[in-house]
């Protein structure tokens, strides 16, 4: 950490550049766990949807089969109203109704027949489906669980960032740290530039009056670039410990890794052992 209102503000700002750099990166977490979620959610949604339908023709078929047995129920009261009939004309009347009841019933059991062949359909596709929403959420699960570990690296990171943050803001004064703050604040990414060797301004590249250059290279507090605004320091980059200051290496990052590894790897057995090229041949 350095000592210097001017190196801390410097510190600051970088540490602000890192912070925005994991603010992003986190801000991507929910959509990628969104993507690798995608295909087993829409395949438990097709399941849920032919389950529904399943509950649906299983009601139809026992609404079916009551309607069916009524009938059965209803041809058996004329089968015996047959035997009790006093003429020719009663009875005709009872066999032309019985005859429709009938032709009702063979409707029903026909209909039913149709519903049982396509409740067995269903029932395999449900189980196809639950199967493939079972597969698909088991691969999710690993991959999920990698993503999480690697937000919380960089939760962890940021939280460590935005504590050495408060820590540096204790060498700065209340005046300049509301500058930088109101120029931060505003969406700013550079605050604090440094003054080049040749007395330019490290942001928009103008020249700095000699006067304001000497002052600047004394380390006079909020000396800020008349062209930009920013507040010139000859103060250097600031350094941060190997732990701040080391990239985070997540599961995207170790499979970009071991791809490249695999790659230089089959480059490598591509070459075939013992081949000598040209200029190694001892021509006879």
């Amino acid at each position: 950490m350095t000592d210097t209102m001017m190196g801390s503000l410097r510190e600051v700002q970088k540490l602000d550049e890192r912070i925005r750099e994991i603010e992003r990166e986190l801000s991507t977490f929910d959509e990628r766990l969104g993507e690798i979620e995608d295909p087993a959610v829409a395949l438990e949604s097709d399941l849920k949807q032919v389950q529904d339908r399943l509950a649906q023709m299983n009601v139809d078929a026992r609404r079916l089969e009551r309607a069916a047995d009524d009938k059965r129920a209803r041809a058996e009261k004329m089968d015996q109203r047959l035997t009790r009939v006093s003429n020719l004309r009663e009875e005709a009347a009872v066999r032309t109704e019985l005859d429709l009841i009938k032709k009702a019933i063979e409707g029903d059991e026909q209909e039913a027949l149709q519903l049982m062949d396509q409740i067995h359909r269903t029932e395999e596709q449900a189980e196809e489906l639950g199967e493939a929403a079972d597969r698909a959420r088991a691969e999710v699960e690993p991959k999920q669980k990698s993503l999480l570990e690697d937000r919380r690296a960089y939760d962890e990171r940021l939280d460590a960032l935005q504590a050495r943050r408060r820590q540096v803001l204790e060498n700065v004064g209340d005046q300049e740290r509301r500058v930088y703050e109101a120029f931060h604040q505003s969406g700013r990414a550079v605050v604090v530039a440094p003054l080049t060797d040749d007395g330019a301004c490290g942001h928009c590249y103008g020249m700095i009056p000699l006067q304001l250059q000497n002052e600047i290279r004394q380390r006079a507090d909020l000396i800020r670039c008349e062209a930009c605004g920013v507040i010139l320091t000859s103060e250097p980059e600031p350094v941060f410990d190997e732990e701040l200051d080391t990239p985070l290496r997540t599961s995207a990052t170790a499979d970009q890794e071991s791809g490249e590894v695999d790659g230089e790897a089959a480059a490598v057995e591509g070459e075939a052992p013992g081949e000598e090229s040209e200029d190694e041949v001892d021509l006879e």
